[in-house]
């Protein structure tokens, strides 16, 4: 295991840049993804909620290249707040069980920005769960005409719902 000048190793540091990216990537409002500078200024303004810790958008680019790789507890902890994840995501500290129902759910949240995908969820609520099941089937079996994968991709997709 290789170590960075900052005393962590860069394996530590590279996973940290791949789920800031994946929560840059997928947890953000119908749009554009969050920017750098938004997270910042976001982070920075909001003294009181985010318990007074100031980042620049420069080094939210270094910790997303893997160029800084020991950002402070403070700022973990802000990040993590700002896109509604336990710390533990980013600090590396879940289980692989724990840390794959937080990528599930940060999926779910991703898909539920697409009205039609919303409006198909919504519509199955209160159905009986043969029926739920049927509808599965059958967006299954859509998918596998349309020669897509079984289930739909980890990040980005089909924004034009919006």
């Amino acid at each position: 295991m290789s170590v960075g000048g900052d005393g962590r190793s860069k394996e530590a540091g590279s996973a940290l840049a791949e789920r800031l990216n994946h929560l840059f990537a997928n947890m953000h409002p119908p749009g554009a993804p969050y920017t750098n500078s938004f997270v910042a200024e976001e982070i920075s303004g909001g003294a009181e909620e985010y318990g007074g810790v100031k980042v620049t958008e420069q080094y939210l680019s270094m910790l997303r290249n893997s160029r800084r790789t020991n950002p402070s507890p403070e700022l973990l902890r802000a990040l993590a707040k700002f896109f509604a994840v336990p710390v533990g995501y980013l600090l590396g500290d879940l289980s692989q069980p724990q840390a794959a129902r937080v990528e599930e759910e940060v999926r779910f949240l991703a898909a539920m920005r697409d009205q039609r995908v919303r409006a198909i969820a919504l519509r199955s609520v209160g159905l009986p769960p043969e029926v739920q099941d049927s509808l599965t089937t059958i967006i299954c079996q859509f998918r596998e005409q349309m020669n897509l994968p079984a289930d739909p991709p980890e990040q980005g997709g089909d924004r034009r719902g919006e």
